[in-house]
């Protein structure tokens, strides 16, 4: 591909980010009074104007990550900007419709707790989810409410600060959407600056939004980032991005200093500061009886895992959980290697990646580089990583190629279940997401079991033959960690996005899956045709239609 400049940047002063706070305080009360109706039309102009710029924002992304516009991997980029805010315009649209309170497709409870079904919801999502059902389990100490600010609308307006991540160009723009439309507040987004050139785009997507004072994007570092989290005229602050960030935001900016104001719990910030900060993702593979088409299968749905945004993802598999006794172990092992050498290496392109990866080099000098890049990071397997509390690589979040595995000491399914789900609770850091992969057969026997842990799994993401990652790109799905982490203590962060349906406690979202999907998930590496797939399932989003669903199962099946 033919390397084009990105577009040119000017940061936001501090004089002009206090002119742009004053403006948005200026219309949060008027947001609030912005009818049902209303709402719904600037929905749907972001919607047009999204679709407008999608291959713009695409082709941009891609040539910050050395991806060739044209290549199917671009399809990638479609699907994780453009498609899925398409997607969560649209399912907010269908909420607005519903007075914010959209009705699941069933409701169930298990012992006090509430369990909303949210996938399908009709027969077009039946097609094009084959075998798939999706939930949302509800906090168990609350009520199972939805559309809190359109049920009791709050006294006075918000001006809510929205700090972007840098790795996926739908995570920003998603957030904002979420400030605005289930919390109800006016946002100033803060690009982060590894992916500041999304702004042009953006500015242009949201533009009815921007032109009514109801969302504005500034630009700039670490210090307008500062500025703008201690500046009186903000009310709400949302971080996405690495736990590190949020503690020198609220704690303060040295290891000391966050010490010794944990210690007396006296944060920098008092203001409510919602985040999501990143897992430790692991991947549990029960043990069981699988077909050689089954091991190739999951190796690549790993694999996938691994190498989607070249690993640069919050919910990128991290540690591979297997069973000792497992008589399939070494074979699956195996297996994953071949997918991960075959899987063509990714520009490392996001701060920071080769100084992590050396990290972890120098703590395990058997780690397994695959593949043969050249000014990029090999995807790296670590096999037979000590399940101990503390262990480097079940405690620190890479953010690049590299996948560890742990073994625990079982042979049968029902024992090794007992004990991935007490160890990915306890010793592994993170409570974002993760991934439970688990045959047909294997999944009959465990019967309860399988239900029970489940239920136990603290996770705020939990995909079941599905990688994790699906839901965040799946906004009827709430995205978050499990509730209950403090301040001091953050880890993967607290409250959530996302969530269309607008419930008001979500507690977690579970995706089940078929154990061997067809066609071609687009999540799986070396997929030929995504790019159009991409495109043909963006058009669905935005105007869903059967002859736009059918257009997508062609292109699906050339996979």
């Amino acid at each position: 591909m033919i390397d084009t400049p990105l577009p040119s940047i000017d940061e936001t002063s501090l004089e002009q980010a206090d002119a742009i706070a004053a403006r948005l305080h200026q219309r949060k009360d008027t947001w609030l009074n912005i009818s049902l109706t209303d709402r719904i039309t600037y929905l749907q102009h972001c919607l047009d104007d999204v679709m407008t710029v999608a291959s713009d924002w695409a082709a941009v992304a891609c040539r910050a990550k050395s991806i060739d516009p044209a290549s199917p991997l671009a399809g990638e980029e479609w699907f994780v900007g453009p498609t899925a805010t398409v997607a969560a315009l649209r399912s907010l649209i269908v909420a607005l419709e519903a007075k914010g309170q959209p009705r699941p497709v069933k409701l169930r409870t298990r012992a006090n707790q509430t369990i909303a079904q949210v996938l399908p919801a009709n027969w077009m999502e039946r097609l094009l989810w084959l075998g798939f059902v999706g939930e949302v389990w509800l906090q168990p100490e609350y009520e199972p409410t939805q559309g809190r600010v359109y049920r009791q609308k709050p006294e006075a307006g918000t001006v809510a600060l929205v700090l972007g991540a840098g790795n996926v160009s739908s995570i920003a723009p998603l957030d904002a959407l979420y400030k605005l439309f289930a919390e109800d507040a006016v946002v100033l987004l803060k690009m982060n600056p590894v992916n500041a050139y999304m702004g042009a785009v953006l500015e242009k997507a949201f533009r009815s939004l921007r032109q009514d004072g109801f969302l504005e994007i500034v630009y700039g570092g670490a210090e307008l980032g500062r500025h703008l989290c201690q500046h009186p005229l903000i009310e709400t602050i949302h971080i996405t991005g690495s736990h590190h960030t949020h503690d020198a935001i609220v704690w303060g900016s040295t290891p000391d200093e966050q010490a010794q104001r944990k210690a007396a719990r006296q944060p920098l910030i008092i203001k409510p500061v919602t985040s999501e900060l990143g897992c430790v993702t692991p991947v549990i593979v029960v043990p069981g009886h699988w077909s050689e088409a089954d091991l190739a299968f999951q190796a690549r749905h790993i694999a996938g895992m691994v190498a989607h945004n070249a690993s640069f993802n919050c919910a990128a598999a991290k540690v591979i959980v297997t069973a000792n006794g497992w008589t399939q172990r070494e074979a699956f092992l195996a297996k994953l290697q071949q997918e991960l050498a075959q899987t063509p290496a990714r520009k490392a392109y996001y701060p920071g990646a080769s100084e992590r990866y050396q990290a972890f080099l120098e703590r395990y000098p058997q780690a397994i580089a695959l593949g043969t890049p050249t000014d990029t990071l090999p995807w790296t397997l670590i096999l037979d990583v000590p399940a101990q509390i503390g262990e480097y690589a079940l405690t620190q979040e890479a953010f690049c190629g590299v996948l560890a595995e742990v073994s625990l000491p079982a042979a049968d399914a029902e024992d090794f279940l007992s004990q991935a789900i007490a160890f990915v609770n306890e010793q592994v850091w993170g409570n974002l997401s993760c991934t439970l992969l688990v045959d047909p057969q294997t999944e009959q026997q465990l019967g309860k079991g399988m239900e029970d842990a489940i239920a136990q799994l603290r996770y705020g993401a939990i995909g079941i033959n599905v990688w994790s990652a699906v839901l965040f790109s799946l906004p009827i799905f709430s995205w978050g960690a499990f509730p209950g982490n403090s301040l001091q203590d953050i880890t993967s962060g607290r409250g959530v996005v996302h969530n269309a349906y607008l419930f008001d406690h979500p507690q977690k979202s579970v995706l089940r899956a078929p154990f061997r999907g067809f066609p071609l998930p687009i999540w799986f590496a070396r997929h030929r045709n995504l790019l159009q797939l991409a495109r043909r399932f963006t058009v669905l989003q935005a105007a869903p239609s059967w002859i736009s669903l059918l257009k997508v199962v062609l292109a699906a099946l050339q996979s």
